[in-house]
């Protein structure tokens, strides 16, 4: 059996929302980022960040600052004590851009396709994990993998919750104030059972 997994967003879970992240002078981690992942390590479980970046197929920044940014950041992460054990990106974009990144494919969330990878390659079992993020989409990457979703209120989930969660027609698994409590409240859980009632609060 595989290891569960924790899916961390990146831009506005993990980092500040900025928009596109177009230099890595406007990449900041939370002040929290650390100390979540870092709690992710310890509880046994995969950290692996997955994110879109169609800022490339809209040619906004090339692939290689993309690359340079997670590199920063899991230098960042290990400076204090805290593991990244995959970063997974989508670059493409169904409408937008030229080959070989205008594509319609399975990697952009909220299809499964980043999640399915992280499942062959370091043998996560989504069945037992969560996906973490700041929309929607993040919520429905998770359940179309057959994982947990808990929505944190930095980036855009204050707005998500305020504006458009009453017409969802699923509500998040938990909800957080930020990423460092989701992770938190998640390994309470699995860890007793018996509190799964409270995970949507």
């Amino acid at each position: 059996m595989g290891r569960p997994a924790i899916f961390l967003d990146r831009d506005g879970t993990l980092t500040c929302e900025v928009g596109y992240v177009n230099h890595l002078s406007r990449f900041r981690l939370l002040p929290y980022a650390v100390d979540a992942v870092r709690a992710v390590n310890r509880s046994g479980r995969l950290a692996v960040v997955v994110t879109n970046q169609a800022g490339v197929a809209r040619g906004y920044f090339p692939e290689s600052l993309v690359e340079d940014v997670h590199a920063h950041m899991r230098s960042a992460m290990e400076a204090g004590g805290a593991r990244l054990d995959g970063v997974y990106t989508c670059v493409h974009h169904p409408t937008v851009g030229a080959a070989p990144y205008r594509r319609d494919c399975e990697c952009r969330k909220p299809r499964p396709g980043l999640l399915r990878q992280a499942e062959a390659e370091l043998d996560a079992d989504l069945a037992r994990s969560w996906v973490i993020g700041d929309r929607r989409g993040d919520l429905e990457l998770a359940w179309a993998a057959g994982a947990r979703a808990a929505l944190v209120k930095t980036g855009y989930g204050r707005g998500e919750l305020a504006w458009h969660a009453a017409s969802w027609p699923r509500a998040p698994d938990l909800v957080a104030e930020h990423v460092l409590e989701a992770v938190e409240r998640i390994v309470a859980l699995d860890e007793d059972p018996a509190a799964r009632h409270e995970g949507g609060r």
